[in-house]
């Protein structure tokens, strides 16, 4: 048990350290009124707790893999937890019937044709994704407060 524990606490340091810290943006679909969230809103809404606009329009959320270094990055840079810890809220949810887990998608593009195409979304993306090559008319950045 001790030794199980200890392995399990090393992985998460070992995540800490090696994870890269890359800046991210925040995206959500162009039909999103809000055009700012405070880092607690943000939160709530990345953990599932938040499920409406302030327009009471429904949120629909779109994540990367938890091993994607992207979302490892944003989880810790901008939501301030680690990306196990989120999953662990998720499935908590899924399984007791209160609530579900956002959207996974595979990879950055797909992330964006995601918020691009659907009501109420909001995701994210690497720092310059949308300047790089990623431009799309259908989704803006949300600042964060």
């Amino acid at each position: 048990m001790l030794k199980t524990m200890l392995s399990r606490w090393w992985l998460v340091l070992g995540l800490a350290v090696c994870t890269p810290v890359m800046a991210q943006e925040v995206i959500v679909n162009t039909d999103v009124a809000d055009r700012t969230v405070s880092q607690s809103s943000l939160r709530a809404i990345f953990s599932m707790r938040m499920r409406q606009w302030q327009s009471g329009k429904p949120i629909k959320v779109f994540v990367l893999p938890s091993e994607n270094t992207v979302h490892m990055s944003f989880s810790k840079s901008v939501l301030n937890t680690f990306p196990y810890q989120l999953k662990r809220s998720w499935d908590l949810m899924v399984y007791s019937g209160s609530g579900q887990a956002p959207i996974e998608v595979g990879s950055p593009e797909e992330m964006l044709q995601k918020v691009s195409s659907t009501p109420g979304a909001i995701g994210y993306l690497p720092e310059n994704y949308l300047i790089e090559g990623g431009k799309n008319e259908n989704v803006r950045i949300l600042e964060v407060r």
